[in-house]
């Protein structure tokens, strides 16, 4: 892959052993410049060390690796210079103010004190910290916290940013903020790769999306895509009691859905649901929704139901 060929990211057989550990099991992927780009997937599924291959944290088994035309166990520094990374972690410096944090960590990448002063100033009011700027790190929220990473991975203008759960335990109205944040760096042509258990927000931000179990990538797409393809459009849940449940069995065998148990509750996907709804209604089956299919309907068929430690 060289620079400039409209892809940022592109891994073939990328492997990642620890010992006799598998973490990532020689997968395929190509993300484009300028996307949005998730990896989902349950804990252990290799999602976060492919993640830290890409930004050099660590060096891959085997396979073959390039970032913006560059091999990151050849070229790292060249790499780390074009990248910005959000990490799950909150690690801001709590000596410093606000301002400051964005202030110092461009240093690292030789921003001249003029220029580092401009950019933290347009980069709080991208995150609207504005006001925050004296205020000390401890002082903030988790939303604000989260903000306060953003502007700061953005501050040697990278065209390729690593976000690792970049919402994680915050409230709605934080997350839809940072969200939108995260729309506005496509204007700009920013290339954003992301790590996310939040199947909501995966759909509204990403423009694809790798669900990967066991370090292998099962499916690759669109989100609306692939729950057209592995769901359907709706789904309808209920919870049967027990002497209703072979009926209801019988009744669903005559339509084109697929039916899936997880514990008392049945979740049946459809591409059409409304004669069967009507059905199981007609027929007085109680607990009983319909409702679109989501990218966690997805999610749970391709990776189980059953929690993993």
């Amino acid at each position: 892959m060289e620079a400039g060929s409209g892809i940022a990211v592109s891994a073939r057989g990328l492997v990642k052993t620890y010992g006799a550990l598998t973490a990532v099991a020689g997968v395929d992927f190509e993300i484009r410049e300028g996307e949005c780009f998730g990896f989902l997937g349950p804990n252990g599924a290799g999602k976060t060390t492919t993640m830290k291959m890409i930004y050099c944290c660590l060096p891959r088994t085997g396979g073959d690796l390039a970032v913006m035309g560059l091999d990151p166990d050849r070229s790292p520094a060249g790499i780390k210079a074009r990248i910005g990374v959000v990490p799950q972690e909150t690690n801001l410096d709590t000596d410093f103010t606000v301002l400051e944090n964005l202030r110092i960590h461009a240093r690292y990448f030789g921003v001249r004190r003029r220029e580092a002063a401009a950019r933290a100033a347009e980069l709080l009011a991208f995150v609207r910290l504005s006001e925050k700027a004296g205020a000390e790190v401890d002082a903030l929220s988790s939303g604000m916290k989260r903000r306060l990473l953003i502007a700061r991975g953005l501050m040697n203008e990278p065209r390729l940013l690593i976000l690792d759960e970049p919402t994680v335990g915050l409230d709605p109205q934080a997350r839809h903020l940072v969200w939108d944040r995260l729309r506005r760096l496509e204007r700009g042509g920013v290339t954003r790769i992301v790590t996310t258990h939040y199947m909501e927000e995966a759909a509204e931000i990403c423009d694809r999306v790798a669900v990967m179990d066991g370090g292998r990538i099962l499916v690759t797409g669109r989100p609306r895509d692939l729950i057209r393809q592995q769901i359907g459009e709706e789904v309808i849940e209920m919870v049967p009691s027990e002497e209703e449940r072979s009926a209801i069995a019988a009744d669903i065998a005559a339509f084109p859905a697929r039916v899936e148990q997880a514990g008392e509750k049945l979740s049946i996907s459809c591409d059409d649901c409304r004669p069967l709804m009507a059905l199981l209604s007609e027929k007085g089956y109680r607990r009983i929704t319909r409702r679109p299919a989501t990218l966690e309907d997805v999610f749970l068929k391709l990776t189980g139901r059953d929690l993993v430690e």
